[in-house]
């Protein structure tokens, strides 16, 4: 039981690992939760809860490829799935036309939270 208070502590959340789907998205340019700008040819992705900037391995379980990405928007917002990639990241995994394939997402490194910047006037 020790080991499991650790866990949470060291991680920042309780799970590091998570199966589900995986499905990618590309709007160019828009603004993502972050405040950064979309680029889908970067290795980014949307997650529903993990803090911005964390690095996640993401590998799709039938073919065992893989991909390190980092967390810069929030999302998926379907039942099931639990992260959306850029084009680029679901390419390094799957072929785009699968369009969701299952997958297990391994927490390499909880980013640390954000601070929002004032505008500049």
């Amino acid at each position: 039981m020790i080991f499991g208070i650790i866990l949470i502590i060291f991680t920042g959340c309780a799970t590091t690992t998570e199966y589900g789907k995986a499905s990618w998205y590309g709007k160019h340019g828009e603004k993502t939760a972050s405040g950064e700008r979309v680029n889908p040819n970067a290795l980014t992705a949307a997650h529903r809860t993990l803090p911005f900037n964390s690095i996640v391995r993401v590998t799709n379980i039938k073919t065992g490829k893989s991909v390190v990405v980092r967390i810069t928007d929030r999302g998926p917002f379907i039942r099931g799935r639990i992260i959306d990639l850029t084009k680029a990241a679901f390419r390094r995994i799957a072929s785009l036309r699968q369009g969701v394939v299952k997958v297990r997402m391994d927490v390499v490194k909880v980013g640390k939270k954000q601070t929002k910047r004032k505008k500049r006037r």
